[in-house]
């Protein structure tokens, strides 16, 4: 959905290298790998997805490493935690003032994200119209993709 650009990237390092300054944090080879490769990706991913592109690269990762790396990107405010209803957490890159909503087909699991203005307005004039101010909010819609609903 987005095409990432390197100052874009250099901007998510900026902000990590901050918030592990001020807390204390030292940065390691594994974790700067595991966060790179983060980073590159434009999908939501679980922490085994993850951990299989960590592993082409260094096989000796462990799990362990992948987890607590995504839990600080998270904590930071540099991954997105979701759920789909599937049971299992999957991450994306918290690009900064980037705001998508979700599709997500019931059968085959594919999540396609997707911006539509008229959609936010609406959104925007019934949160004002019930009296509130929206600092953030998720659209998820579930559903059958065009491939799923073709083989049935």
């Amino acid at each position: 959905m987005r095409a990432t650009a390197e100052h874009d990237v250099e901007q998510l390092r900026a902000r990590l290298n901050d918030y592990m300054a001020k807390h204390g944090l030292r940065s390691t080879e594994q974790r700067r790998l595991v966060t790179e490769i983060f980073f590159a990706t434009e999908e939501h991913l679980s922490i085994e997805d993850l951990l299989d592109r960590v592993r082409i690269e260094e096989p000796k990762i462990g799990y362990a490493t992948v987890y607590r790396t995504l839990k600080l990107l998270k904590d930071c405010g540099l991954a997105f935690e979701r759920h789909f209803g599937d049971g299992v957490s999957r991450y994306e890159v918290a690009w900064a003032n980037e705001h998508h909503d979700h599709l997500i087909c019931v059968e085959c699991e594919k999540i396609v994200e997707f911006e539509d203005g008229d959609i936010e307005e609406l959104q925007h004039g019934v949160a004002a119209r019930l009296g509130f101010t929206l600092v953030r909010h998720k659209l998820e819609l579930y559903g059958m993709c065009a491939d799923c609903r073709a083989k049935q």
